[in-house]
């Protein structure tokens, strides 16, 4: 598996901090967006990802990166791809050297990686407990709520659509209650990563 890293992202929604991209076949087959919508296969970002096999680094450069990065530093692992391990299955000695090197900084990501297995939702746990942020990825709300059942890692979801990424989402809680809080970046045009820290 091969990583690279852009040191200050030209992203208008990450904002101009430090982002990864990972092999795309870190990404589970469970992902939705394999079958098509995955933004990063579009784009400027559909580039770079096509180059991180040929010109990535290989973990141990990656995670030397990471660790040399200021105390405090916000950054976001996997604008494309997810964690390491080949589609389901993490790799939790690649996992755990990321979250190692992360120490004393603010590294958040996401992942749509099957949680329910014992070795996957310990991992993930552990890297949450130790301040590597895993967003877990949930399809819809319903979805949204089982995985917040789980109680390992925070939970993002895609939301239903009008079409118009400007528009606030007007629903506030998932059918189980739980409090929605929409990207204030697909809203809100003076509000980055960098500024919103929320996923992390």
């Amino acid at each position: 598996m091969k990583y690279r890293l852009t040191l200050k992202s030209r992203n208008q929604k990450t904002g101009p901090i430090p982002v990864s991209t990972s092999s795309a076949d870190s990404c589970p087959p469970s992902c939705p967006f394999m079958r098509g919508g995955c933004y990063a296969k579009g784009g400027p970002l559909a580039i770079v990802w096509r180059e991180v096999d040929d010109i990535g680094t290989d973990l141990a450069t990656f995670c030397d990166s990471i660790a040399r990065f200021p105390i405090g530093q916000l950054w976001r692992h996997n604008q494309a791809g997810d964690l390491p391990g080949i589609g389901e299955t993490i790799d939790t000695k690649a996992l755990g050297a990321i979250v190692k090197a992360n120490r004393g900084k603010r590294g958040f990501t996401y992942t749509h990686k099957n949680p329910a297995t014992k070795r996957n939702a310990a991992a993930i746990a552990k890297a949450n407990r130790n301040g590597f942020t895993i967003n877990l990825s949930a399809n819809n709300l319903d979805h949204a709520d089982h995985l917040a059942d789980l109680g390992i890692a925070p939970v993002v979801t895609v939301l239903p659509s009008d079409g118009a990424s400007t528009t606030r989402y007007a629903a506030r809680t998932t059918p189980k209650g739980r409090k929605v809080v929409q990207c204030p970046a697909t809203y809100r045009d003076n509000v980055s990563c960098k500024t919103c820290q929320l996923c992390q």
